[in-house]
């Protein structure tokens, strides 16, 4: 592993490259990335950054979002079969349809998408601005959001909007058990339950903080209590222990009963020794058709111009 990661960081200074990671990556990823965050930093580290080479350890969607704000940049995955069932959820042509069937609606979209679902949004969202970013419309905008229900309806809910959602989930935040959660309550009944808004209604309503990946590490950083239950992909307990060593994290637990954390089978396709790989063969690499790049780019412009404005 030592030897792998040396190999990494010299082929990273000669190829000029940065390495960006997401918060639900194994925690080895984590720490040798350059940059850690969440969908909204990372995409705005992308936008910034005067490297050659974009390595994101990540999924898809990342891969592609930094490759429509870096057009000129060489954008590499570590495995290309690291999708997402969120994205995958939103098939571009069913939501272009969609749209169709409800005239006159303003197109807000999550990150979690497609370069395809951007290239018909108007406006891109994450989980750490999509409250600020809805507000900033009229009050009697009519709005399509997508893909994720459980996001929409808890936007719709804070806002006292009714936007038209699109019937999408993640696979993750679908399955925690709400008895599990319960469960840990009654056992540690001084734990704070963190949890993303992307959870079932069922789990927002037991939570104490529900914010995005980097609200809730916020939030633990800046807390006086001491335990936390974390309803969320259980690769952001790395960068919580790391940030706040004094205290106990334990991840919620899915339905699965084989399982005491819920990870993203998805994110854990990303290995160091893929990484390795990757930089060292130049592949696989993000390629987005040019026409759809074209428009993909101004709803994430947007996003980042609204968040640079609101501060986020």
């Amino acid at each position: 592993m030592n030897e792998l990661i040396k190999e990494i960081q010299k082929l990273k200074k000669e190829k000029n490259a940065v390495i960006l990671a997401h918060y639900y990556q194994m925690g080895e990823i984590q720490d040798i990335a350059d940059f850690v965050g969440d969908s909204l930093a990372l995409a705005q580290w992308a936008a910034k950054t005067e490297a050659d080479m974009i390595v994101m350890c990540g999924v898809h969607f990342m891969g592609e979002t930094a490759k429509i704000l870096c057009p000129d940049k060489k954008v590499l995955v570590p495995d290309m079969e690291a999708g997402c069932s969120l994205a995958d959820s939103c098939p571009a042509e069913a939501f272009t349809q969609f749209i169709k069937e409800h005239p006159g609606h303003t197109v807000i979209s999550y990150v979690n998408t497609t370069a395809a679902v951007k290239a018909v949004t108007d406006v891109v969202v994450t989980s750490t601005n999509a409250k600020q970013i809805v507000e900033s419309f009229p009050k009697d905008e009519k709005i399509i959001f997508g893909p994720d229900r459980n996001l929409g309806n808890y936007i719709n809910s804070i806002t006292n909007r009714e936007m038209v959602l699109w019937d999408g989930a993640c696979h993750v935040h679908e399955q925690f058990s709400v008895e599990k959660i319960v469960a840990l309550k009654t056992q540690y009944p001084d734990a704070v339950v963190l949890a993303h808004p992307e959870c079932k209604n069922t789990v927002l309503k037991l939570a104490d903080v529900i914010a995005s990946t980097a609200g809730l590490l916020k939030y633990a950083m800046n807390s006086s209590q001491q335990r936390f239950i974390v309803a969320t992909e259980s690769g952001i307990l790395h960068e919580m222990q790391k940030k706040c060593p004094e205290k106990t994290f334990i991840p919620a637990p899915p339905n699965d009963s084989t399982c005491a954390c819920n990870e993203c089978s998805f994110m854990r396709l990303n290995t160091i020794e893929k990484l390795y790989a990757c930089l060292k063969d130049e592949s696989p690499e993000i390629t987005v058709d040019p026409e759809v790049a074209a428009k993909a780019i101004k709803p994430i412009k947007r996003m980042l111009e609204i968040s640079a404005e609101l501060g986020l």
